[in-house]
């Protein structure tokens, strides 16, 4: 862990640097420590939360049957269906059944000689990131919180054992997506940055706010591989955090997703119908538990 000064806080988070200083003094940045007359914050240390937050049903009802690793829940049937849908669409060729089994049961159950280890890694690795966004839904996003997200769900994989490739870290090399250029890795930070005060600023945040971080991670491309997958769990806990339905894009709607990711900025509508089409089946789940949305 690093640390970075009173200074350095107040310019990623857009405050002035006595606020920095107060919430120092008051104790409610964690970990900050005084040497001298210099206070010392913990690189990872988020901006603390104005008030009480409040916290959706349904966030509510997914930490505690996580805490008590109830089955058959919303949690355990979004741990499921997430993870899947999600690893699917990117490539990857375990089953929903071999998914659950995994999630279920901390095994494989049956294989096939084509079972890639690493779609067995990652789908572990994404159980994982799903657990962390419930335990940290309620705080502002940060680059930390990305970049943990990513690290997450890389590490162990073959790519994590290659020089080029920096898990938990963004790229070195540059990319592209669908035959379409992406930022620089030297100018990742700076576009990342924009994103989030941008979003944060609006003093109301809508559904399109939220799809269009979505667009604008995926066009930024910040990682090497695992864009997609971070990108669409950084839009369910925004979801979460601003009391939306989530939503969760299925592998029958990817296409319709690609589409409207594609065209967003020019016919928003498609990517907001399959955005709403995917909140609807989250919506009919939250149903099935009686969970008030």
């Amino acid at each position: 862990m690093g640390y970075i000064s009173v200074s350095q806080f107040a310019e990623k988070y857009g405050i002035s640097e006595r606020t920095a200083r107060n919430y120092c003094a008051a104790g409610k940045i964690e970990g900050a420590f005084l040497i001298g007359k210099t206070w010392n914050i913990p690189d990872e240390a988020v901006l603390p939360q104005k008030g009480k937050t409040k916290i959706s049903p349904l966030l509510t009802r997914l930490r505690d049957e996580k805490a008590s690793k109830l089955k058959g829940g919303i949690y355990h049937r979004t741990q499921i269906d997430l993870t899947y849908n999600s690893n699917h669409i990117e490539g990857s060729r375990l089953t929903k059944e071999q998914t659950r089994y995994i999630f279920e049961t901390n095994t494989l159950g049956i294989t096939t000689e084509n079972t890639d280890i690493d779609d067995i890694i990652e789908t572990v690795n994404h159980f994982r990131c799903i657990d962390y966004i419930i335990d940290h839904a309620t705080e502002r996003i940060t680059e930390p919180h990305i970049k943990q997200l990513h690290y997450i769900l890389k590490s162990n994989t073959s790519d994590s054992r290659k020089s080029w490739f920096a898990v938990g870290e963004y790229k070195k090399l540059a990319n592209e997506v669908d035959g379409e250029t992406t930022v620089e890795p030297k100018d990742v930070h700076r576009h990342i940055k924009t994103l989030l005060t941008e979003f944060y600023t609006n003093k109301e945040i809508t559904f399109d706010n939220i799809l269009d971080f979505h667009v604008q991670f995926e066009r930024i491309h910040p990682f090497q591989d695992g864009n997609g997958r971070v990108g669409r769990l950084l839009a369910f806990w925004q979801c979460l955090q601003k009391r939306f339905v989530p939503f969760i894009v299925t592998d029958e709607l990817r296409l319709f997703y690609y589409r409207g990711i594609q065209n967003w900025g020019r016919i928003d509508g498609f990517l907001r119908d399959t955005c709403l089409t995917a909140q609807d089946e989250y919506k009919a789940l939250l149903d099935y538990f009686k969970i008030k949305y």
